[in-house]
């Protein structure tokens, strides 16, 4: 069998991070403060930064740092302090999209791994090869490239040098990233990390002699969204994407909540662990794939890999949303009590499912919740108030609590 991928996960901000590494991740992409592509995360100063490497390295676990806008002339003075900064810090890589980001990487932070985003539209044994030989330890893919392109790919680059896949989040309308949609619509600019996603909204026509008077042009009584990508999930293919010889399944979502980031990695941990444990024929245990029904997100698709295109969710701009984030457990006091923090309403006498750091699910039933002054209440209505809940089950800290909804 292939080499056991890594498992890659977003952070937007030390909350995100905690998750990634606490439900399995191997390793975590995030942002510093500029040169990310992802402006609307917290994302890291320098200090955070210092203590995410040093967080990360204690559980061996590894930290790739963004670097991947397509900077102007004016950007570029600042960056050799950027990048001494990181090296500083102890970050473990960088994914870059620019060449002379690239050079000026292997030059100030030679201690650092450089690899190449899917930003620079990789699409080919030829461009991977150039850039192995110019110092890549990794390239990610480019993600419009199927399966069997990216397994010749493999076969026709040094085995030193590590491909990395986009498996699983948002897909965007344009090549690889690079857009200009949002710039022109709304002077903000994706490829500086600020995109604003107006191929998420929605759109009708207009006749230019009939002033003020529109006429919808609808795949449905909603309207129509002409740029609106399904979601990637490629859970239920693990084996393919291993044979293919994926090195890295990256997990899309910097922008994303932690109850995101915990989901998608402990799915993607278990499913890649289940496999190397069975071995081919692969069947995946049904509740993983149920895992990834829990968070919000657009209409599933396998993306480009298996030919075609994933094509655009036409019945509205938005999320499915089956179960909310309820709580958290801050500490596990004893018997069937715990601490808990509150991030969405619920009630006593709610059946809860339970996310524990083990990663198999579980269902609890809430019996009681009472409040920091010692009183009972019926519901937690206030946005991260601390409560201590008891339960028909002990919950372990750590875990990730949510209510399905009806």
């Amino acid at each position: 069998m292939a080499a056991k991928p890594e498992i890659l996960a977003p952070a937007g901000d030390m909350d995100c991070l905690r998750a990634a590494l606490g439900f399995g991740a191997d390793a975590v992409y995030l942002a510093g403060k500029s040169f990310g592509m992802r402006s609307s995360p917290r994302n890291f100063d320098a200090q955070e930064l210092r203590a995410a490497c040093a967080l990360a390295h204690s559980k061996g676990k590894k930290i790739h740092l963004t670097c991947n806008i397509l900077p102007r002339n004016g950007e570029l003075a600042a960056l050799p302090a950027f990048l001494m900064t990181a090296q500083d810090c102890g970050v473990d890589a960088f994914i870059i999209a620019d060449l002379g980001v690239f050079e000026a990487a292997k030059r100030y932070a030679p201690r650092v791994a450089r690899h190449v985003s899917t930003q620079a539209g990789v699409t080919n044994y030829a461009a991977a090869n150039v850039l192995y030989n110019m110092g890549a330890s990794r390239v990610v893919m480019a993600r419009e490239i199927p399966l069997d392109e990216i397994a010749e790919i493999r076969a026709k680059v040094p085995k030193a040098l590590e491909i990395e896949c986009f498996v699983h989040g948002a897909m965007c309308v344009s090549f690889s990233g690079r857009c200009l949609i949002s710039s022109y619509m709304t002077g903000r600019d994706a490829n500086h990390g600020d995109c604003a996603q107006p191929c998420r909204w929605k759109y009708h026509l207009f006749e230019e002699t009939r002033e003020g008077q529109f006429f919808p042009v609808e795949e449905t009584d909603r309207g129509t969204f002409l740029y609106n990508s399904r979601d990637l999930c490629m859970i239920e293919h693990i084996p393919a994407l291993v044979q293919a010889g994926v090195s890295s399944f990256k997990i899309e979502g910097r922008a994303k909540s932690a109850y995101y980031t915990a989901v998608t990695a402990n799915a993607y941990r278990k499913a890649v662990d289940q496999y190397m444990e069975d071995g081919d024929p692969f069947t995946l245990h049904p509740w993983i794939r149920e895992e990834l029904e829990k968070i919000s997100h657009r209409e599933y698709s396998t993306g480009f890999y298996f030919g075609g295109e994933p094509g655009q969710q036409t019945g509205n701009g938005g999320y499915i949303r089956r179960y909310d984030n309820v709580a958290v457990c801050e500490q596990s006091v004893d018997g069937y009590t715990s601490v808990i923090s509150q991030r969405n309403k619920f009630w006593v006498g709610d059946t809860l499912d339970v996310l524990p750091p083990s990663g198999i699910p579980f269902e609890i039933t809430c019996i009681s919740l009472t409040n920091e002054v010692g009183e009972n209440v019926d519901s937690a209505p206030h946005p991260t108030e601390r409560l201590t809940m008891l339960a028909d089950r002990a919950v372990p800290k750590g875990s990730v609590l949510r209510r399905k909804r009806e």
